[in-house]
């Protein structure tokens, strides 16, 4: 049956217009208002905004890390994306050790298919390259998968600087693009030891031992290899206003580079690292919260264009039985977070509700900005004729507080207790159909792949 959705008020990241939505097989078949057809279910949506479905690019779901893996897989993390507005995810497919990008891709696969609730993509991670690994690289874009990921940190995932250039190089010839996290795994892996030999041992040395310099070296380093091999890049994650500095620093010498930050590095600072007992590590995530000065800094950035993407960099773990397995040890903390169910809300209460950046911004940096970058758009991140009907209908006036006791998220605590917000997804329509509404997820195991092109390096020195 045709939908029709009334009397919203449509954000794009250039203008916000009332108008009327006709779905038509999954699709957005007519925008234009006073629309009215028969034989047509109507939804209306008074006093709401029309948001096209939010799009999360940094998840990590069903993922093994140590001993243990993340509690939310893929049907849970993606029920939980649909609960708070997101209908699009792109998870991590990571290569292991001597495996072959075609192998680990696969593995998603099966991770994915035939239970997410929302629609799904991969990035590939590579972290062992040779000529093998090389010549497969035209096979995984043409699969649908042309964002790549390294690592300059992790002793078991970094690659070699030589590494990194060469994959640099050779995702640019499938006009693909590459993202990176930024850190200096060997000065991290020395303040860590320096910091197990003085029995330094609770979460806060978490944060100590990979300070913001290290992320600021690191983006740095990344930058200049990228233009040296000429291609454009993506910085995941970033964290602090040293990082942000450093990625400034490279697009002005011409550097070609997107900037990810994420919800936490907005909302929480380093504090949350010493409260009493155990309690801070529920917050340790790599790259860790950094100081309110930072995030004064990052939300500067967002306002002002230069931060293009938020996505959560959602790893979850629970608080018993996981994350405490790093009780004595700050380096047996297992590194994450869970958000992808609250990202936009937050965005949302502490952007949009503050005054901080407009609806339009949000939209921008939440839904386009990411579909255009990895080969999403025009099928995702618009409202326009022809592009899938994934829409949020989002109340603005709506209140709440984030409690784990409310929360879809398949893990048993949030770093955002007790939280304030304002603004809700009032429903979520994934390609024409109501999947969610008011936070209960109504439409599961529907998630399709979403074979993704060629990215679009939309920026003006591309």
């Amino acid at each position: 049956m045709k939908k029709l959705i009334k009397n919203g008020t449509i954000v794009t990241p250039s203008l916000s217009y009332q108008s009327n939505i006709l779905i038509e097989n999954g699709i957005i078949a007519a925008i234009q208002p006073g629309l009215e057809t028969s034989d047509t279910e109507i939804y209306d949506a008074r006093g709401c905004r029309l948001f096209p479905g939010f799009i999360d690019a940094h998840t990590h779901l069903d993922m093994a890390m140590g001993p243990t893996v993340t509690a939310d897989d893929f049907r849970t993390g993606t029920r939980a994306a649909l609960a708070g507005g997101t209908t699009s995810i792109i998870d991590f497919a990571t290569q292991d050790k001597g495996d072959t990008l075609t192998h680990a891709l696969g593995k998603w696969h099966r991770k994915a298919d035939g239970i997410s609730a929302c629609d799904y993509g991969f990035h590939m991670a590579i972290i062992d390259w040779n000529p093998v690994i090389c010549n497969e690289i035209q096979s995984i874009a043409d699969a649908g998968v042309t964002s790549f990921k390294v690592y300059l940190a992790y002793d078991n995932l970094h690659v070699s600087d030589s590494a990194i250039y060469e994959i640099l190089r050779r995702v640019g010839q499938v006009h693909g693009i590459v993202g990176a996290h930024c850190e200096n795994g060997d000065i991290i892996s020395k303040l860590i030891d320096t910091n197990l030999r003085r029995n330094n041992t609770q979460p806060c040395f978490h944060a100590q031992s990979r300070p913001d310099l290290a992320e600021a070296e690191a983006i740095s380093r990344f930058t200049y290899i990228a233009q040296m091999a000429e291609v454009p890049v993506n910085i995941v994650h970033l964290s602090s206003e040293a990082g942000l500095m450093a990625a400034k620093s490279a697009r002005q010498r011409g550097a070609d580079i997107y900037i990810e930050s994420c919800p936490q590095y907005f909302i929480l600072d380093d504090s949350c690292y010493y409260l009493p007992g155990f309690e801070g590590a529920k917050f340790v995530c790599s790259p860790p919260v950094r100081s309110k000065h930072s995030q004064t800094a990052l939300w500067n950035a967002l306002s002002a264009g230069s931060i293009d993407t938020i996505s959560t960099d959602h790893c979850s773990f629970n608080w018993k039985g996981q994350k405490e397995l790093g009780r004595n040890d700050f380096s047996q903390i297992p590194n994450g977070l869970p958000g992808i169910e609250h990202r936009p809300v937050l965005l949302y209460t502490y952007g949009v509700a503050a005054g901080r950046i407009s609806e339009n911004q949000f939209v921008a940096s939440l839904s386009e900005n990411t579909a255009r970058l990895f080969g999403m758009f025009p099928q995702k991140g618009q409202i326009a004729v022809g592009s899938d009907a994934d829409i949020v209908v989002w109340n603005p006036s709506c209140q709440g507080t984030l409690t784990a006791q409310n929360q879809v998220q398949n893990v048993d605590y949030t770093p955002y207790e007790g939280l304030k917000i304002q603004g809700g997804a009032k429903a979520v329509f994934l390609r024409g159909e109501l999947a969610a509404e008011n936070g209960k997820v109504l439409f599961e195991n529907q998630g399709k792949y979403i074979h993704r092109h060629s990215c679009d390096y939309y920026h003006k020195n591309s």
